[in-house]
């Protein structure tokens, strides 16, 4: 059987995977971007149905094309999303092939590049790009095993409260998803109890801009996580409704019950810590170091913004946090779902490379890996705080098609009197 060659094997067709694919081309390296679904298949199947984005259509988005049929101030929905990254694959002419999954990438013996093996043949590369992001495997706490006979799944399995079995439902995670899924199960009249962890809750606007701007003018998009575990913080923003800042004591007050974070289970009960109201406290501080850092920038600049007195205005502590629940019998509460708004981790198990340390994790800088010819693209914190967003992945896939063009250079020198 024939093995197709290639310069540049890019794996995954989502975002990552077309940003990468319009910077390759336009530096005239020939690719293929191979996804195993389809386009952006993400968006679509792994996400609930009402979900939109985080940022406005304005900014999250890749320099070269606008939402269609989008207001530049709305958050388009999940189709929305992923029918934009067709679109733009389809503008840019972008060599992706669905359907094919690659299943193991290797060295060349005795040569440089790369063999892969696909669903449907095997290729040679002299570069790989693995841009499959960083939402791969779901993550479950072992907290509550099977056995307990409570109904419990993933954030990214759930897709609207109908599917839920009838009852209260425990949400364990305070973040973007958790947040939105909490508000929403609220909404559709389930009781609900909030796990809240360590998180920041930035405003979703202020002074008449969004977050986003803010983060932007302010600089700290280009923040790096140099500390240790930083990478991970949790970010409780919303796009839904329009866009609104998270406030967990308003949820509360509308009857939601909030808890610390998710400890342990005996016997039917969980067993929460007694770090809410710490939690709670930390992200305010967080929140009003925003509105503090943005309205010295404004009268830095002399900027005619519109004063936002108001949005300093906290409320007082709900009960649930001034006296919190620290055990929860399941059965008695009436929760009959746990869903766990806890992440993801990654899956390289298909790259056999020297380009991970020693816990497993990508060995990088700026998506330059350890070994030779492998790069990564989509990973969080990748070169700043704005890489695993939409715009932010397009300004890594520069970076990293610059080095491969750089590193072609190198490959293609020869000294007089070589073969």
């Amino acid at each position: 059987m024939s093995v197709e060659k290639t310069e540049v094997l890019v794996v995954g067709g989502g975002q990552a995977g077309i940003a990468m694919s319009e910077h390759l081309g336009n530096a005239g390296i020939t690719h293929l971007v191979l996804e195993k679904s389809r386009i952006a298949e993400r968006w679509r199947s792994a996400r609930w149905d009402s979900l939109v984005a985080n940022g406005p259509a304005w900014h999250d988005r890749f320099p070269g094309m606008t939402f269609r049929d989008s207001d530049p101030d709305a958050f388009p929905g999940k189709e929305s999303v992923a029918d934009y990254f067709v679109d733009y694959a389809r503008m840019i002419d972008a060599p992706v092939r669905c359907g094919v999954e690659v299943t193991r990438v290797r060295p060349m013996e005795g040569r440089p590049g790369f063999h892969a093996q696909t669903a449907v043949g095997d290729i040679e590369a002299e570069f790989v790009v693995a841009a499959t992001g960083p939402f791969q495997v779901p993550v479950i706490p072992p907290i509550v095993p099977e056995s307990a006979g409570i109904h419990q799944l993933h954030s990214h399995a759930y897709y609207n409260p109908g599917q839920l079995p009838d009852g209260a439902v425990l949400v364990v995670g305070a973040g973007s998803s958790g947040a939105q899924i909490a508000e929403e199960l609220l909404e559709s009249g389930r009781r609900v109890y909030l796990s809240v962890g360590p998180h920041d809750r930035p405003p979703r606007r202020y002074r008449g801009r969004d977050f986003v701007w803010w983060l932007g003018v302010l600089g700290k998009w280009d923040a790096a996580a140099s500390d240790p575990g930083t990478e991970h913080v949790t970010i409780a923003v919303s796009g839904a409704h329009g866009g609104n800042t998270v406030d967990f004591r308003k949820l509360a007050d509308r009857g939601m019950i909030l808890v610390g974070r998710t400890g342990s289970f005996d016997n039917g009960t969980l067993y929460f810590d007694q770090d809410l109201a710490v939690n709670i406290a930390n992200g305010d501080a967080n929140y009003l170091s925003v509105l503090d850092e943005a309205d010295a920038w404004v009268q830095r600049n002399g900027l005619d913004l519109p004063e936002e007195p108001e949005a300093r205005s906290i409320g007082p502590d709900p009960d649930c946090v001034t006296d919190p629940l620290l055990s929860l019998d399941l059965a008695a509460a009436g929760v009959n779902t746990i869903l766990w708004a806890t992440g993801y981790s990654q899956d390289f198990n298909w790259l056999e490379a020297n380009a991970f340390d020693e816990t497993g994790k990508p060995s990088h800088q700026r998506g330059v890996s350890s070994e030779p010819g492998i790069y990564f693209l989509g990973l969080p914190w990748q070169s700043r705080r704005g890489s695993s967003f939409i715009w932010g992945v397009w300004h890594d896939a520069k970076f990293i098609a610059d080095h491969i063009s750089m590193q072609r250079g190198y490959l293609a020198y020869r000294t007089p009197g070589e073969g």
